[in-house]
Parts: C-alpha cells; sequence; structure tokens
C-alpha cells in the first residue's frame, strides 16, 4: 500500500519571525500514523496544541494562522508546503513565539530540515482527500478553484502591475506527475515592495522582513542584488503558498487547481466550501505506487538545482 510518512529523527532551528522579529525556536518530531501536523506552542505557561486544520485558520491577512484557546502560530504556509511537497503526513511542530522563523523566505530551509531528520514510511494508509465536483470560491475578479483530477495540478496567475513583475511571467503551472518541488518550486521567496515595508513597520509589523528573507522592489526594479531564484520567482512563491494553505486540510488533494489573484483567505475559503459539500469529495488509500497517480512517490532525496 501507499504508506503515511513522518521524519526518522529530532531536528531544530533558530529564525526569526518575519513580523515580530523575535528569535523563534523550530522543533520538528516524528509523530504516529494518523496524527497529522501538529503544531505546539512551547513557550506558553500551558502549552496549547494546534492541529494543522482548514477549521483552525482564524487569520489570513498577511499569512494562513492556526488559532486555538488564544494561542497563535503564524506564517505556517511555507513549513505546511515543504511537508505536501515531500509527503510528510505526521509530524509534531514545536514553536516558541506565535511565528514559524520566515527562514529565507521560500520552503527551501524546511525541505533541508526534513530531509536532515530522513523520511521514514509508516505502516498506515495514505490517506488523499479526492475532488469529485468542481468547488469555485470568487471575491470580485479573484477566485479558487478546485476540480475532479487523478493528480495534484496547479495552475496560478497573479497579477502585479510592475514592470520587474511583467518581465518574469505572471503564470505558473506545475503537475506534480513531472515536477520536482524541491528544485523547481521550493526556492521561490516571498516579495514585497520597500514602500509596503515601511507601512508594515510603523504599524509593527515586518520587523523581521529584510532582503535576507524576501526578494524587495522599488517603483521599477528588484533591489536584491542576487536576482531572482527562477525565471518565475514572483508566481512561483503565490503557488508555494497555495500548495501550504491547501495542505492544512489535512491530507494531499487529489485535484485541479486553479487560482487568479488568489492569497490564503481565498484558499482556506475554497477548503471550508469543499468540506461542507459532502457530495465533493472523498477520502481515498492506493494498495500500491502503481494504482496511485504519479506523483506521489515524492522526491524526498533531490537536492536544490
Amino acid at each position: 500500500m501507499l504508506k503515511q510518512r513522518t521524519i526518522k529523527s529530532i531536528v531544530k532551528a533558530v529564525g526569526i519571525g518575519i513580523h515580530s522579529g523575535r528569535k523563534v525556536e523550530l522543533t520538528l518530531r516524528p509523530a504516529g500514523p494518523d496524527t497529522g501536523i501538529v503544531f505546539t506552542r512551547v513557550d506558553l505557561p500551558q502549552p496549547v496544541e494546534i492541529p494543522a486544520r482548514a477549521e483552525s485558520i482564524g487569520d489570513t491577512r498577511l499569512a494562513s494562522v492556526l488559532q486555538r484557546d488564544g494561542a497563535r502560530v503564524s506564517t505556517v504556509e511555507h513549513l505546511m508546503s515543504a511537508c505536501a511537497g515531500l509527503g510528510i503526513d505526521n509530524l509534531y511542530v514545536d514553536v516558541t513565539a506565535e511565528e514559524i522563523p520566515i527562514m529565507d523566505g521560500s520552503a527551501a530551509s524546511f525541505v533541508f530540515l526534513i530531509q536532515s531528520a530522513g523520511i521514514e514510511q509508516q505502516d498506515a494508509a495514505k490517506k488523499f482527500i479526492k475532488v469529485t465536483k468542481p468547488v469555485e470560491i470568487r471575491e470580485g475578479d479573484k477566485f479558487a478553484r478546485l476540480d475532479p483530477y487523478f493528480g495534484f495540478h496547479l495552475k496560478f496567475r497573479i497579477d502585479f502591475r510592475h514592470p520587474a513583475v511583467d518581465r518574469t511571467g505572471q503564470e505558473c503551472e506545475v503537475d506534480f506527475a513531472d515536477t520536482s518541488y524541491v528544485r523547481e518550486i521550493s526556492r521561490a521567496r516571498t516579495f514585497g515592495f520597500a514602500h509596503e515595508f515601511e507601512q508594515l513597520r510603523e504599524i509593527g509589523l515586518a520587523r523581521g522582513g529584510s532582503m535576507e528573507n524576501a526578494i524587495v522592489l522599488d517603483e521599477y526594479r528588484i533591489l536584491n542584488s542576487d536576482g531572482l531564484r527562477y525565471n518565475d520567482e514572483f508566481a512561483k512563491h503565490k503557488m508555494l503558498d497555495a500548495i501550504g494553505d491547501l495542505y492544512v486540510i489535512g491530507h494531499p488533494l487529489l485535484a485541479s487547481y486553479t487560482a487568479y489573484k488568489s492569497g490564503h483567505g481565498l484558499n482556506n475559503a475554497l477548503l471550508r466550501e469543499l468540506l461542507k459539500r459532502e457530495d465533493a469529495y472523498e477520502i481515498v488509500t492506493f494498495k500500491d505506487a502503481q494504482s496511485a497517480p504519479r506523483g506521489f512517490e515524492y522526491d524526498a532525496q533531490a537536492v536544490f538545482a
């Protein structure tokens, strides 16, 4: 059977929160079958566990934020994206602040951590959420949609009226069947405009943001001296975010995801709409890799390009 996965050993990292600017210690620990991905605020007087679930997302203005009993864990999307890309079903994530560290602004550091810990198959069938009917959410001209598909396919279009973004392309499309998440998606960094960072700092946010963990643009150009990691890095980072946002549903999706100008809020609303419609999905397993869609063997040993 196609099996669930966790990590083999405990790994730790230290970074800063992009909004608080505070030091954050992150610990990833193996978890048993059917645990899911569980975040724990270990810095609180009484630690609070927050399972990564669509209904636990309570704030999506600047990141995907898990909330429970007054505790928050913000900016979970890059770590969740890495877990989706490497096929991690079960994991404990201990964190000493209310933000996951931003690291370099992509999912690459989390991929490296998981690969360093090693990946272990577990004696339990991997569960998938198979979309059986189209589900769509719209907000003005923005939309996000899931269609039935035997695999995992994503197509994302952004719309940033900026010379540097226009030169790289506003659209990205990938299929897990023929795309290496590690090489082709994981290194895409978050991005923002210099004036927006200043505005956010004035209200106490983005205190940890810098060209070390984001692509920063002025009115005309990219300010980072090292340029872009991918020709389409702007669109590709939005896809990286979407992969993480969608993975909080609790299992890998078998679906085709299409979006235009979508963000954390619309992605979460799409998951909630899907879960409300019991006729639009089913939980499935596969007796072996041959009967499963291509792309779910996962390229766990892949290294960055």
